[in-house]
């Protein structure tokens, strides 16, 4: 069993702390968190003491931590814990500012870093990219994402967010990037405020597209918005030179009504704690694999290039034009 530390008790950390004390190869050794409240009743949930930072990141014992604190802590914690000789598990993003993520490059270019974009272990996307790469449809020609949340964040939360592309899209961009096999190197996007007028007051928009083009022609279109209206809208299509590979929305069940004013489903599972259960389970046990001593699937520098996209397409935005990378 391997000890970890939980850093931050907020939403994601309780996730992320029940997946790790319920695995046969975590041991969770405490939870770190600013706030007493927060840490103290994590803590007692899984039977396990609060620790102080320096606790958990001097203790030789602790052979990982996971870090779902606020975002401006990521790249200090983790180049800390790196230097420490610990495994990283860090949500994303790795920051908000590119060049300062940069820096952190020659403590987490060779970590062993487990960047959290958790959308990689989801079984649809997982199948749907194993299909693709087994050449079942042929070449890969172009990718088509959907992302849209039920209901857009309060203006609190978006203030401090980033901004739709850091903090929303990016998920979509490391999707991007993995589908395609290949890096874009041009991006293209148009946002707008069409949702929350309050998001715009604050310099965001709610709204956006986004289009990615590799060297080789490959593109790759990103629809976002804060507000679908009809549930988490999470889709993937794949174009290829034989056909198309397609992952769609994830319904509460299975289960239809046929009668007289036609066939009718269940409703789409209502936001990414629901939508995203099976993938934290698989992403955690991953960071299980690293600790056995595997190579981490996606880490320092995809978390990098992602972020790289988020300013590009912002940028694009200000600008009303391509930004070439």
């Amino acid at each position: 069993m391997h000890k970890v530390a939980l850093i931050g008790a907020g939403r994601i950390g309780r996730i992320h702390a029940r997946n790790a004390a319920l695995s046969d190869r975590i041991s969770l050794a405490g939870v770190v968190d600013p706030v007493a409240t927060a840490a103290d009743a994590l803590a007692g949930e899984w039977g396990v003491p609060v620790m102080s930072l320096d606790e958990a990141m001097d203790d030789p014992s602790i052979a990982g931590v996971i870090i779902a604190s606020s975002t401006d802590t990521h790249l200090d914690y983790s180049v800390r814990a790196a230097r420490a000789g610990k495994a990283i598990f860090c949500e994303k993003p790795i920051d908000q500012d590119l060049e300062r993520a940069r820096s952190g490059a020659a403590d987490l270019a060779d970590a062993r870093m487990l960047l959290a974009f958790n959308r990689r272990f989801d079984p649809n996307f997982q199948a749907l990219k194993a299909r693709l790469d087994s050449g079942e449809v042929g070449v890969l020609e172009s990718v088509q994402i959907t992302s849209n949340d039920p209901s857009p964040p309060p203006p609190s939360y978006v203030a401090v967010s980033g901004g739709l592309f850091k903090d929303m899209a990016i998920h979509d961009f490391d999707m991007a990037r993995w589908l395609l096999g290949e890096e874009p190197v041009e991006v293209y996007a148009a946002g707008s405020c069409l949702v929350d007028p309050e998001i715009g007051k604050l310099g965001d928009v709610d709204t956006a597209r986004t289009v990615l083009k590799t060297a080789s022609g490959r593109l790759c279109v990103i629809s976002n918005s804060r507000r679908s209206g009809f549930g988490y809208d999470q889709r993937i299509e794949a174009y290829a030179s034989g056909g198309m590979l397609r992952a769609d929305n994830v319904l509460e069940s299975t289960v239809q009504v046929w009668n007289e004013a036609g066939a009718s489903a269940d409703r789409f599972q209502n936001f990414f704690l629901d939508r995203y259960a099976e993938a934290y389970r698989r992403e955690m046990a991953h960071f299980a694999d690293i600790l056995d001593g595997a190579k981490p699937s996606v880490g320092y520098a995809d978390g990098v290039a992602a972020l790289a996209l988020a300013e590009a397409a912002a940028e694009s935005v200000q600008r009303g034009s391509a930004v070439k990378l």
